[in-house]
Parts: structure tokens; sequence; C-alpha cells
């Protein structure tokens, strides 16, 4: 604890300098472009998945809160009559078949453009042989993801909700104290689902060899900066209104600005947890990868 103390602000010193060098503007771009198609595929399977154990309309009300405080009650809408239109049925088996493949194929396409990434950044490269198995694993592994995303929600749908009746409960009993104990255990809670998320990406993202303990560190700073930044972005969309030179685009662009902004913190942390991993013990490429020159390797 002493060694990790004592490197950390060096090591964050460091993250930055070695972030910025691989221009995460740019790539981030990239990933908000690829998000743009799957967020209609992972919204619809994540709350599918989620929606089973505690109601579709209880969680895509959570998740549609969420956006709206993010980005404006605009955002919320439009992306509601895409879910709408996204669960519409369809008259045949095979247009629901081929309606499924389509939504899975999105939601899992991000990830993969976030693993391509994650893998510059650990100074690693997939050497998996050409064919549709390794392209079909990826997207399975992809999907395994999106599950845990779900149960992670899940969760947080549960606490949330308790905490949310328990401060309910003690406003009405006029225990101002107490609640705002409460909603400091929430922000704790929420951080720690996020974090827990980061740490999840962190560790099976990249195709290098990490082990578990060398994640966390990073994984809540993730959590930590990502959990300020929403709340700074939020203000932002409300006061500048950045959008609303683009009329009906207006909420594109702010999906892609969330995004964009989303990706550079993933970026942040991901650069950090590999310093702080190359630190602490030697960075080694998985079973289907190899190491790659550091100096020849581009985001784009």
């Amino acid at each position: 604890m002493r060694s990790v103390i004592k490197n950390f602000w060096p090591l964050l010193k460091h993250t930055v300098r070695e972030w910025n060098a691989k221009d995460p503007f740019r790539q981030s771009a990239v990933i908000a472009y690829y998000a743009i198609f799957s967020i209609p595929g992972l919204l619809v399977l994540i709350i599918a998945i989620a929606g089973y154990f505690f109601g579709k309309d209880v969680v895509s009300q959570h998740i549609l809160e969420q956006i709206s405080r993010t980005m404006g009650a605009n955002t919320a809408q439009q992306i509601s009559e895409v879910l709408i239109q996204a669960n519409s049925e369809r008259s045949t088996l095979f247009g629901t078949i081929v309606g499924l493949a389509i939504l899975l194929l999105g939601a899992t396409g991000v990830f993969i453009e976030l693993q391509k990434t994650l893998n510059i950044i650990w100074h690693v490269e997939s050497v998996t042989k050409k064919g549709i198995w390794p392209i079909l694993k990826a997207r399975l592994f992809s999907f395994g993801l999106i599950m845990a995303i779900a149960f992670l929600l899940l969760i947080s749908l549960v606490v949330s909700a308790l905490i949310t009746a328990l401060t309910s409960w003690l406003h009405a009993g006029d225990v101002g104290f107490w609640a705002a104990v409460f909603h400091v255990i929430n922000f704790l809670i929420s951080l720690a689902v996020i974090s827990f998320l980061f740490a999840l990406m962190y560790k099976i993202l990249p195709d290098a060899k990490i082990e578990m303990r060398h994640v966390w560190l990073g994984a809540v700073l993730t959590g930590l900066l990502f959990t300020i930044g929403k709340t700074a972005l939020a203000l932002y969309f409300e006061k500048a209104n950045p959008g609303s030179a683009y009329g009906a685009a207006s909420s594109i662009i702010l999906i892609l600005l969330w995004v964009s902004y989303s990706s550079m913190i993933l970026f942040f942390g991901a650069e950090f947890t590999y310093l702080y991993t190359k630190t602490f013990s030697r960075v080694q490429p998985s079973e289907i990868a190899v190491k790659t020159d550091p100096h020849k390797q581009s985001l784009v």
C-alpha cells in the first residue's frame, strides 16, 4: 500500500502524458460513431435482460430518467421512440430472427471497437486466424459483457429503489441528517457499480493477461472521474445547450458528445491501469495475441 501511495502521483502524471500522446480525442470520436448504431440494440438487450427480473417498464423508465438528467428530456424522448421502434413486432419468424441478429450485431459492435483501442493501449495485437468462428466468439464475448451490464443495472435498480424509499420516509419524518447520509450512500453504491463495470472492461476486453488486483485502482479512478464528469457535462448541456444549433439532429450531437467524453475517460483509466500493472509486474499478451512495438502503433 505504501508503494502504491508513493507512486500514485508520478504514475498519474505519466498517464496524462501517455494518454495525450495517443490522441484520445480522435479515437473517442470513432467510438462515438459506432455507439450511435449500437445504442438501440444495446439498450433493447439490457432492458430485456434486466427487465426479466425487474419489469421492462421499470428498467426503461430508470434508463430514460438517467438519460434525461444527463442529456435532457428531448434526447430521452427521441431514444424512447427509437426503443419503441426497435421493439416493434415483426410479422414473420424470419423478420424476427433478422431483427434480433441486427440488434445483437449492433449492440456488440461498440465493444469490438473498444477492444481494439484497449489492445493498442496495452501494446498487444490479436493474431486469431480469419474465419467465422473468431467473429462469432468476439460477438458472444461482447454479449457476455452486456449480460454483466444488465446484472449491474439490476443491482443498481434494487439498491436505488430501497434507498429512495428510505430517504422519502426519513424526509417525511423530518430526519434531514439521515436523509443526507443515505444520499451519500447512494452515491457510493453508484460509484461502486460503475467502477466494477470499468474493472470488468479492463480485465476482459484487452487481449492481455491482467490480474484482477491490478485493475481495481484504475477502475475506481475511472469511476470517480466518470461520475464527476457526468454531473459537469449535464450542467454544460443544460446551460450551454450545445445541440441547439443543430435543430432536429441535436439529440444525436449530444449523444456523440457524451459518448466521446465517456470514451476519453475510459481510455485514461485504461492507460493508468496499464502503467500501474507495468510498474508492479510484467505485461503479457494472451494466448491469442502478441506484443507490438509501441512506437509503431496508432489509434487510427
